[in-house]
């Protein structure tokens, strides 16, 4: 019997950075049951999965390292200010004793002086006492942090009388811990400006028939908005009555006003234009498509990406070593070689501060989350950092046809009677079975019947995966579906070929209705391809990627539409399973490959590629799950942007650790060659971490 895992999710306000991730693990080491800690510095949540940990013992762990959890994790991000006035206050007051006793024993006097050790002691205690409890809390509990190595260096410059450098030291460091917080929270601040899209009200059709603006939190399914020239919509729905254009760049990226009329989709967040809507509500405030993006890019910074995990591994083993050659830096010389103890001292304390690995892993995480804001901002749904870093390795494209290479909008274009039934009689037939059917086909056929007409009552229908329908009608059996189908019920006739091979070289899907022992009707219909498909594809090829079109339409029309879409690689009528198969030997052929679709029959496919990517607006539910990734307006191009993206990341990774080993490799040679002094250091390794948080931040303007 397999074991369940629960996941715990809280809120801690203290958690800003991996020194206090790196201090929680070890607090929580020894609570059984924990298999896994996920950190969130985004919301300062930590995840934790178990299996039966007792939670009053993972609370306890936590107020031990001062850590502890005020609330459950929510969606909401945190509102407190990142830096208070006090802290303020107290950083004034810290900077200038430091530099008056930095001031005064340049004059002349003293560093043990009571003067100036007056002064450090003022400076240390207003600006560094923080760090001082938490370098106590980590040295407690065996977590070589940050605030250990700070708090043993000023410990240490204390106790070898450099009083002015000690305070300087702390006061650098803290300022700079402040500034790491500001720019961390303007990476917050991208995932914020996504939540503040969608107004908090609505106008709401009361059962009066009134409007009442409410809180759009507490609006059900199927009520009534009205949405005024102008005004943000608040709700996901489909509109009932009006004309208007809406400005949904905010959540599909498109750049130019879609016209909204009844029957079409409004997404919360988008804004309205010039004229007066309706529509009803499709679904609540917390399941909108604004709300899935806010949640996925969220959840999504927390699941950690190969690059993070391996530079964590690396810090878990780095950090003990420099420490272990930095006592021998200490030792050794004054042992062996008679040098003085105060000056290797000195030189081992300089190079702990140096070597914190504090920039190399809080590089990742802000990279990441600013690889996923900027695709949410592109209308690039993406769900993990995963997903996002996996891009740059992708060597081709699988692509879906109808919906994904074409609109996926059907309409019924040509209609033969075989035999010499009635058309009529014959187009109700038909759109009685397809009636009962989801697929895009069947729609275009139930759609040529007029709705004020009665359809036939179908008894027994039964969908054929790939194929097509069958049902009785009136005691008979009869069968609608693909040219496949035609064949293995042994229907297929020289005269029927004769007809559906044009209709299927001029780029149609078409269709058969047939009874239990004849063909009685061919139904042809045609979808249009998107006018940025042949863009799309050249921007994929430019990329160096093979494209593959996986499709379960006949070939004609397949080989047609992929020939004018610049596709050489087709394989048709598939049904899904062989779209798996064929997903697996591409795999086999490239390694990475991606696979774009829309439909049911295309989520084992989905879920089989290396990176399922889903058409947003015409995909269906299952589809949007299965994926990896989604394009929230159906723009085939932005396909091409997200393995931009995924390689701009996978750079902007390798750039910042490379600034973080290079920079503190170079600053561990001169304390080694003992030319480096302490407020040296602090500025080295705080500025290599607003360094490359700075750099990952440029992917927001991607």
């Amino acid at each position: 019997m397999m074991a369940t895992h629960d996941t715990l999710t809280l809120h801690i306000p203290k958690l800003c950075c991996p020194s206090e991730a790196g201090l929680i693990r070890n607090a929580l080491a020894d609570v059984s049951g924990i298999r896994q800690l996920e950190f969130d510095f985004i919301r300062r949540c930590l995840i934790i999965e178990h299996e039966g940990a007792d939670q009053d013992g993972i609370t306890t762990a936590l107020r031990r390292v001062a850590m502890e959890p005020e609330q459950p994790c929510s969606g909401a991000l945190p509102d407190q200010p990142v830096i208070t006035r006090r802290e303020w206050v107290s950083m004034a007051i810290s900077g200038l004793t430091a530099v008056s006793a930095e001031l005064l024993a340049l004059a002349g006097v003293g560093e043990t002086s009571p003067w100036i050790a007056a002064l450090a002691t003022i400076s240390i205690l207003t600006g560094g006492l923080h760090t001082l409890q938490q370098g106590w809390i980590a040295l407690r509990h065996l977590s070589l942090n940050i605030h250990f190595l700070m708090s043993l260096a000023v410990v240490g410059a204390v106790i070898i009388g450099q009083w002015p450098e000690a305070a300087m030291v702390i006061f650098l460091f803290a300022i700079a811990e402040r500034i790491e917080a500001l720019s961390m929270d303007r990476a917050r601040n991208a995932v914020r400006e996504l939540m503040s899209l969608a107004p908090e009200t609505a106008t709401v059709q009361t059962e009066t028939g009134a409007w009442q603006e409410l809180e759009a939190s507490s609006v059900p399914i199927g009520s009534l908005v009205l949405i005024k020239p102008g005004e943000r919509i608040a709700l996901d729905g489909v509109v009932a009555s009006g004309q208007s254009s809406v400005n949904q760049a905010p959540i599909t990226g498109e750049s130019v006003p879609v016209m909204k009329q009844s029957g079409d989709l409004l997404y919360a967040g988008s804004i309205n234009g010039s004229g007066a809507l309706e529509y009803r509500v499709s679904a609540d405030f917390h399941h909108s498509t604004l709300a899935r993006i806010i949640d996925t890019v969220q959840d999504a910074q927390a699941k950690r990406a190969p690059m993070q995990r391996i530079v964590e591994r690396f810090a878990h083993y780095y950090t003990p070593s420099v420490v272990a050659i930095a006592a021998l830096i200490a030792i050794v010389p004054p042992l062996l070689l008679h040098a003085p103890f105060t000056t290797w001292f000195y030189n081992a304390l300089v190079m702990l501060v140096v070597a914190c690995p504090c920039a190399l892993v809080i590089s990742t995480p802000v990279t990441v989350v600013s690889g996923l804001a900027a695709g949410a901002r592109r209308g690039i749904l993406i769900k993990g950092g995963l997903y996002l870093e996996q891009a740059h390795e992708l060597k081709a494209i699988a692509l879906d046809k109808t919906g994904t290479l074409t609109h996926g909008r059907l309409e019924m274009s040509d209609f033969v009677v075989l035999g010499g039934g009635d058309r009529n009689q014959l187009l109700r037939l038909a759109a009685s079975l397809e009636t009962h059917s989801e697929h895009p086909v069947a729609a275009a056929i139930t759609a040529a019947w007029d709705r004020a007409r009665p359809l036939l009552h179908v008894r027994h229908f039964e969908a054929m995966a790939g194929r097509g329908a069958k049902g009785t009608i009136a005691d008979k059996v009869y069968s609608i579906g693909n040219h496949r189908m035609l064949e293995e019920l042994g229907l297929c006739r020289p005269e029927v070929e004769a007809v559906l091979l044009p209709l299927e070289q001029d780029e149609k899907t078409v269709v058969v209705l047939a009874s239990s022992h004849e063909p009685l009707a061919i139904i042809a219909v045609s979808d249009r391809m998107r006018d940025d498909a042949p863009e799309a594809i050249r921007n994929l090829r430019q990329l160096g990627l093979a494209v593959t079109l996986l499709t379960g339409d006949n070939a004609a029309t397949a080989r047609a539409i992929a020939r004018h879409a610049g596709i050489e690689d087709v394989r048709a009528e598939l049904l899904p399973e062989e779209k798996l198969r064929a997903i697996e030997e591409l795999i086999e052929q490239f390694g990475t490959v991606a696979m774009v679709g829309d439909g049911i029959n295309d989520a084992p496919a989905l879920a089989r590629a290396s990176i399922g990517i889903a058409m947003g607006s015409t995909g269906t539910d299952t589809a949007l799950e299965t994926a990896d990734a989604a394009i929230m307006n159906d723009d085939l191009r932005r396909v091409g942007e997200f393995v931009r993206l995924g390689r701009a990341t996978h750079r902007v990774l390798w750039q910042n650790i490379a600034l973080a080993i290079g920079i503190k490799g170079f600053f561990l040679l001169l304390a080694a060659l003992g030319v480096a002094t302490l407020w040296m250091a602090v500025l080295a390794d705080m500025g290599t971490s607003l360094l490359v948080i700075m750099n990952g931040r440029r992917l927001l303007r991607f």
